[in-house]
C-alpha cells in the first residue's frame, strides 16, 4: 500500500502503515528476467557482486522500524518480517551475517531518484509503476493480504472462517482492494457500508456503526495499534480478484545487483523458507489467523 501522510503522529508506535506481479511470476518489477540461481552465474558471485562497500552488504530500512516488519526497532537483530527477509537474502547471495551493515533511509527518499547509500532497502515499498520510473525493484517478496478488524468483544471477534463474517456489517473504503476482496472473499449477505476516506471507515468501526473493518494487513496493524483502542485483527485473507500489491527490494536504478537478488527470492520461495517466514511474523503469532 502507499504510506499515508500520517506517519509522523505515530511517535514510539510499534506499528506502521504501507502500499505487481503475481508471486510465481519470472519477471522482475524493473522489467527485467529472472536471473539463474547465483551459485550458476559468475556475476552472482560473492566476490563479484557490486556494492556500496565491497565486502559489506549495505541494507536500508526506515528508522523508527516498527513492528512486525522488524523488532524492538533494532533491524540488525534479525528478528520481524522484513529484517528476516533481508537476513535470509543475504544468506542466498553468500552474506554472514556479520557482514551486513543497516543504515537508515527514510521511506519517501527510499524510492525517489537519485544515488543511494544502501545496496537494497526494505522497508514495506509498494511495487507502482510510478515509482519504477525513479528506482529498480526486486521481485516481490510479500504480496499483501486483507485483515478484518473487529472491536474485542464483540459478536465477530473470533470468527473461524470467513462464513462466519458474511452476516456483519461490513465497513470498507470504496475503489480498494479491499472492497474487492469483501465481495469475492467475504460475499457478505448485505452490500458493505462503503466510505469515500479509509478514516472514515476506521471511524465507522470506533463509533460501532460497522462490526468489521476490512483493510490490508499492513493498515490493520497500525489501526489496531493506534486508531481503535480495543480493536483486533480477527483474520487475514486474500482475494480471488485483481491485481495483487507486492512489496518489493529498493535498489538504485540500473543496480546490476536485482538480478542476483530477484534469483535468491525465487530460491526462498521455492524453498518455502519465504512462506515460513511470512507465517512466524505476520501469522497468527502477530495476531492475524489466516481466514478460509
Amino acid at each position: 500500500m502507499l504510506r499515508p501522510s500520517m506517519l509522523p503522529i505515530l511517535g514510539a508506535l510499534a506499528m506502521v502503515v504501507v502500499a505487481c506481479a503475481p508471486a510465481d511470476d519470472t519477471t522482475s518489477a524493473s522489467g527485467s528476467p529472472s536471473s539463474a540461481a547465483p551459485s550458476a552465474s559468475a556475476s552472482c558471485a560473492k566476490d563479484q557482486l557490486k556494492l556500496l562497500k565491497p565486502g559489506t552488504l549495505t541494507v536500508g530500512t526506515d528508522k523508527p522500524a516498527y513492528e512486525p516488519w522488524f523488532k524492538d526497532d533494532e533491524p540488525s537483530n534479525g528478528e520481524g518480517f522484513e529484517s528476516a527477509v533481508a537476513y535470509a537474502v543475504a544468506g542466498k547471495l553468500g552474506f554472514a551475517k556479520s557482514e551486513v551493515a543497516w543504515t537508515v533511509a527514510p521511506f519517501n527518499s527510499a524510492f525517489a531518484p537519485g544515488a543511494k547509500q544502501f545496496d537494497f532497502d526494505v522497508n514495506q515499498v509498494s511495487i507502482t509503476p510510478a515509482r519504477a520510473k525513479a528506482v529498480d525493484f526486486s521481485d516481490g517478496y510479500y504480496t499483501v493480504k486483507q485483515a478484518a478488524v473487529a472491536l474485542n468483544g464483540s459478536k465477530y471477534a473470533t470468527p473461524a472462517s470467513l462464513a462466519d463474517l458474511k452476516d456483519a456489517k461490513i465497513g470498507v473504503q470504496v475503489g480498494t482492494t479491499s472492497l474487492t476482496a469483501v465481495k469475492s472473499a467475504i460475499q457478505p449477505s448485505a452490500q458493505p457500508n462503503v466510505y469515500n476516506e479509509q478514516i472514515d471507515a476506521v471511524n465507522a468501526l470506533k463509533n460501532k456503526q460497522v462490526d468489521v473493518l476490512v483493510v490490508d494487513l499492513p493498515t490493520a496493524f497500525y489501526v489496531t495499534a493506534a486508531q481503535v483502542e480495543g480493536s483486533k485483527i480477527v483474520g487475514q485473507f486474500g482475494s480471488d480478484e485483481g491485481a495483487a500489491e507486492q512489496f518489493g527490494l529498493v535498489f538504485q536504478k540500473g543496480s546490476a545487483l536485482v538480478p542476483c537478488v530477484n534469483a535468491a527470492i525465487g530460491e526462498l520461495r521455492s524453498s518455502g523458507e519465504l512462506a515460513s517466514i511470512e507465517t512466524r511474523w505476520l501469522g497468527s503469532a502477530a495476531g492475524a489467523p489466516d481466514l478460509k
